[in-house]
């Protein structure tokens, strides 16, 4: 009986810790075969020209990669030449991105039917509804001596009432109420709020910034890291805290404590926005950590863990099953650490059909503003 409870023991550590390897065989490229080809998704944070992803010449003419060490998991992928030439459809349309399901070795073959740069890009709609307004297109963010262009949603009835109201701070701009800037599809935060706060009858102010582009990861990234190199994110939290809000709130007519002032974001804006409350627990009452990039650094848990701030932490952590490998427990690991703490509001949502993208965060974006109302006082 012993022997057998000591080989179960073992064939089931070996699952939960194994760790496996798979490989990708690109057997057809129907244009610029000749061209590099590269892995892009949730290995490797969507770099779309990874060098260390770029795949090698195969027998047959084919290209292939291979990836060690993945745990068990889904991952989400697809294949790319650079910035702006994912792979397509045939006729050009956008492709879904393909799943890996990982719990042994694997090797698939796949085929790339065409790249979406081969296909002029429709003008995108201007889709920012009346209440949005640019700001500034270049405003000063001292801390990492750059400009950028803050977005501001305000409520319908801002210029005919008297009130204050909360403000939500969120990340990556571009794509919060335009299609026409979106880089990767809008979230619709205009579109959402402009029903929904009639429902509700909870309205807020929304400023949204520009991220740095091709250094996004490093300004969302309050850590050093080894292949993006030196984290800028301290100081893009610097900026946020200490410059922005009191200008917003010189400039409008905002409710200026904690508990009305939140931050949201997504994947490194996600991981920014939960960095920001740890180190100004006393100026952002609660944020919105939709798909965090835990993953970048194991200090995140220790900053976690050693946080002992007497403020309210309240976090919307929420993430999709069909995200990397990792996502939905290094979401559960920090959300539990936080937990424990005497002061804590926490609520955790895992979609189990949720990929790495906007369309899940614009779909789960209502269900978390209502929780952030709920939390206002009147």
């Amino acid at each position: 009986m012993r022997t057998v409870l000591l080989f179960i023991f073992l064939f089931g550590s070996r699952i939960m810790f194994a760790q496996f390897s798979a490989r990708f065989v690109v057997t057809n490229i129907a244009t610029r075969s000749n061209e590099d080809i590269y892995l892009t998704g949730t290995f490797n944070n969507w770099n779309p020209k990874d060098p260390q992803y770029k795949l090698k010449p195969f027998s047959g003419g084919r290209k292939s990669i291979v990836l060690i060490n993945l745990a068990a998991g889904t991952y989400a992928f697809k294949f790319s030449r650079g910035e702006n030439k994912l792979e397509s459809t045939a006729d050009g349309r956008d492709l879904s991105d393909r799943i890996l399901e990982v719990n042994g070795d694997v090797s698939n073959e796949y085929t790339i039917a065409g790249f979406k740069d081969d296909y002029p890009e429709k003008p995108k709609s201007y889709t920012a509804s009346p209440q949005v307004r640019i700001m500034d297109t270049a405003f000063l963010i001292p801390q990492l001596n750059k400009k950028r262009r803050i977005w501001v949603y305000l409520p319908k009835n801002y210029q005919t009432t008297g009130k204050n109201y909360p403000v939500l701070y969120m990340h990556d701009g571009q794509n919060l109420f335009n299609e026409k800037t979106a880089f990767a599809g809008e979230w619709g935060v205009d579109e959402c709020l402009d029903s929904l706060q009639e429902k509700i009858q909870k309205e807020c102010i929304v400023v949204g910034i520009d991220n740095g582009l091709e250094k996004r990861i490093n300004e969302f990234n309050p850590y050093d890291h080894f292949q993006y190199g030196k984290g800028m994110g301290n100081e893009y939290v610097d900026f946020i805290a200490q410059t922005l809000k009191p200008f917003i709130d010189t400039k409008y007519r905002t409710r200026k404590g904690r508990d009305y002032t939140y931050l949201a974001g997504s994947s490194m804006g996600g991981l920014i926005s939960w960095y920001a409350q740890l180190k100004y627990p006393a100026i952002f009452g609660g944020a919105a950590v939709f798909s965090p990039s835990f993953w970048i650094s194991p200090q995140i848990a220790v900053d976690a863990e050693k946080w002992d701030g007497m403020e309210m932490l309240r976090f919307y952590f929420y993430t999709g099953a069909k995200e990397e490998a990792t996502a939905v427990s290094d979401m559960q690991k920090i959300a539990s650490i936080l937990q424990k703490k005497k002061q804590s509001q926490i609520r955790t949502v895992v979609n189990p059909i949720g990929q790495h993208n906007e369309k899940y965060w614009r779909q789960e974006f209502p269900a978390f503003y209502i929780w952030m109302a709920n939390n206002w006082k009147e």
